[in-house]
């Protein structure tokens, strides 16, 4: 698979919808992910990031405004011991929960399927970062329709053992926009990973559609000590 540089993806979707990334960076140092949201309704938009303990949730940034909190309102980024679980969704919990029960990441999410907004039956989109012998393994999942019928889940998930160094993997929600929204399809995207939380930061956030763009986390843990740097980034302010 050809490594592609997320910017330029970015910028050639205008609704990519929401988005993980996780990767290595390229001096090997951290451990390294990202999550972003957007939003095309005043209930999706109306959102921002805040830290809750070592993770993070959605809150309405306009309290009077927030009409449904249903699939917008959760916990995208929790930390277990020294897991960090990033999803789009509360199976954030799920996971979480399951995996303190002495559960896979893959276990958790068969108990989960895509989001019940029809007709776009929008993918749940997972990622979990866990250290391994110095070193560290991720994994992402999708659960999604078969090709739009809800009728059928159907569940994938892609394992990386000991990343590469600068190197790392992006999914996200929909191939675009459209209505119904496509959903995303094959595998997480090869993308290069960079050394400075500043840079990806500006670089993801910039690179988001000006109208769609909500609300960016970023992430890099040091692989060696397991300290945190974290970049949080609202449209809403």
């Amino acid at each position: 698979m050809k490594k592609i540089d997320i910017y330029e993806e970015l910028k050639s979707n205008d609704y990519p919808g929401r988005g993980i990334v996780i990767g290595k960076s390229a001096d090997c140092k951290s451990a390294v992910t990202a999550y972003f949201i957007m939003g095309r309704s005043v209930n999706s938009r109306n959102r921002v990031f805040i830290e809750d303990g070592d993770g993070i949730r959605t809150q309405a940034f306009d309290p009077s405004k927030l009409e449904d909190p249903h699939l917008i309102i959760y916990a995208p980024v929790r930390v277990l011991g020294d897991k960090t679980i990033v999803t789009n969704g509360d199976q954030t919990d799920t996971i979480y929960e399951h995996m303190e029960n002495g559960q896979t990441f893959e276990q958790s999410l068969r108990t989960r399927e895509f989001e019940d907004d029809d007709p776009n039956f929008t993918p749940r989109i997972s990622g979990i970062i866990e250290p391994n012998n110095g070193g560290f393994d991720y994994s992402m999942s999708i659960l999604k329709s078969a090709d739009g019928n809800p009728q059928s889940c159907q569940r994938y998930t892609f394992s990386y053992n000991n990343p590469l160094d600068g190197e790392g993997h992006f999914i996200h929600t929909y191939m675009g926009d459209g209505s119904p929204l496509p959903s995303f399809e094959g595998e997480p995207k090869k993308v290069a990973i960079p050394n400075d939380i500043d840079e990806f930061t500006d670089g993801l956030w910039n690179s988001l559609n000006a109208d769609n763009k909500v609300s960016l986390f970023v992430r890099f843990i040091d692989i060696a000590t397991g300290e945190t740097k974290t970049k949080i980034v609202n449209k809403n302010k």
